[in-house]
């Protein structure tokens, strides 16, 4: 999110908006695309205000997942525990977003030291990784809960997921270790200002970056979803499994659990093509500064469509989750139960005392 590295295919600064787009500020008479410098300069233009709508959109919406799962009465499944852990890591960089949208309206000058520098990087470097790691363990969830009802396991245990989830988000900070480590903040002559980078030793960093995120953060997560899924399908189409209670009350789980997939998916996947083919760049297959532009704005977009899935999932728990309204209806109602006592305390009373001034004035009229 908004360093400025050497670029690998024009050999001039770029800055690095989101955490992975490039916008290059570069001087028109060395560029033979500066006709894109605009394109740039627009783009640039809209990133604070979206920025500060999806933070507080995320920050609203995911706290209020949390507080349910929190303070619900009874206690939490397999499932809710990874998708607690799911707002709580997209809580987490919503928090750290607005770090961002000041740094980019200020032109990119940094001005919350480089601890911040390190530590605001890095909790948005472990949400990539936890959140598609939760999310597949919750297909795994629905998975031995629909294919496997018959077979214990352990993993169907809230005391197994909470351990699993600790080991999760301690794989997240070891995924994260390069940028706590590459991160600082140093002056940029050009645009001259203190800038939060990303400074690999070697280019050949960025490119076991781009690999590692591909395989270990997208690829090998989405094809363990995909089998889970493709029996999870076939055992909510059995019908003779349907009759069953226990397999009932999954199938209305699992319905949430399968929107929010759908929409990591539709949200992840256009910016973990644009790192593919930033990979192929890195090996010039694609040479041309057209492209390099190209590239980089198609890098800009996907980042952001992709951080915008941490501001929608909490209102698929509304639109679809049947049981997580049953679960907020009753903890907020539970909440709220004191003051409508209150409220309707006052109402009787004030009820009262109209009556009560309604007689004797009817009283004195008489006499």
């Amino acid at each position: 999110m908004g360093w400025i590295e050497q670029s690998h295919r024009n050999k001039f600064p770029v800055f690095m908006n989101a955490s992975d787009g490039l916008v290059p500020t570069v001087e028109p008479e060395l560029d033979p695309c500066s006709n894109y410098t605009e394109a740039w300069l627009w783009l640039s233009s809209l990133q604070p205000a979206y920025l500060g709508l999806i933070s507080v959109t995320g920050l609203v919406g995911n706290g209020l997942v949390l507080c349910v799962f929190c303070l619900q009465r009874k206690p939490c499944t397999v499932a809710d525990v990874y998708l607690g852990n799911l707002a709580a890591a997209d809580l987490v960089m919503m928090s750290c977003l607005p770090f961002w949208a000041v740094t980019i309206a200020r032109g990119y000058q940094w001005d919350f030291g480089e601890v911040l520098c390190k530590l605001v990087n890095v909790a948005i470097s472990m949400n990539y990784i936890c959140s598609v790691l939760f999310l597949m363990l919750v297909n795994v969830d629905r998975y031995l809960a629909l294919v496997k009802p018959m077979s214990p396991s352990r993993l169907r245990r809230a005391t197994w997921a909470k351990r699993i989830c600790l080991v999760i988000w301690s794989l997240g900070f070891l995924f994260s270790l390069p940028i706590l480590l590459f991160r600082t903040v140093t002056f940029v002559e050009d645009p001259g200002v203190h800038a939060c980078i990303l400074a690999y030793p070697h280019s050949a960093w960025r490119l076991l970056h781009n690999i590692s995120r591909n395989l270990l953060g997208f690829l090998i997560p989405v094809l363990a979803m995909a089998y889970c899924t493709r029996h999870i399908v076939a055992a909510l189409n059995d019908r003779g499994a349907r009759g069953l209670p226990g397999v009932r009350a999954e199938r209305k789980a699992t319905y949430l659990v399968l929107a929010v997939l759908a929409v990591f998916l539709f949200c992840w996947t256009p910016h973990q093509i644009m790192r593919f083919l930033d990979t192929l760049d890195y090996f010039q297959v694609m040479p041309g500064c057209l492209w390099g532009h190209v590239l980089d704005i198609g890098i800009q977009l996907s980042t952001y469509l992709a951080y915008s899935n941490s501001a929608v999932t909490p209102f698929l728990f509304v639109i679809v989750g049947k049981h997580f309204r049953r679960k907020a209806k009753e903890v907020f109602g539970k909440t709220l139960n004191p003051w409508s006592k209150h409220m309707t305390y006052l109402s009787v009373s004030f009820t009262s005392m109209n009556r009560l001034n309604e007689t004797q004035r009817l009283s004195i009229e008489k006499s």
